[in-house]
């Protein structure tokens, strides 16, 4: 099987732009992972993320239309692709067969 490379917080970039769906660009992006997370996310992390995952396939974009209250400018929405999907995929398997692995008495404090 073909290794997808994820780091943790492209994982979370991933997931995150999966629950916010349709409505997945930067900001909502930024301030859904802190609210759930309760970690501090940079726009400029962000945003070096979204264009990696982009760059390798995980995430395709489109823009939305133009609006005053942003000055004219479009937001950029993402949405994961199917070769993302697989990423996750691996990633979550990789997560669980590792909890699974983890011996009851390694917990024994």
């Amino acid at each position: 099987m073909k290794r997808y490379s994820l780091g943790e917080f492209e994982e979370i970039v991933l997931l995150t732009v999966g629950v916010l769906y349709n409505e997945a660009y930067g900001v909502a992006i930024k301030d859904e992972i802190e609210n759930r997370l309760e970690r501090k996310v940079s726009v400029g992390a962000l945003q070096s993320a979204l264009r990696r995952m982009e760059d390798k396939g995980y995430l395709s974009s489109r823009h939305g239309d133009k609006t005053n209250a942003r000055g004219g400018k479009r937001k950029r929405f993402f949405t994961i692709t199917a070769f993302g999907k697989k990423a996750l995929d691996q990633s979550r398997e990789a997560r669980d067969g590792l909890w699974r692995d983890i011996p009851d008495v390694a917990f024994d404090f």
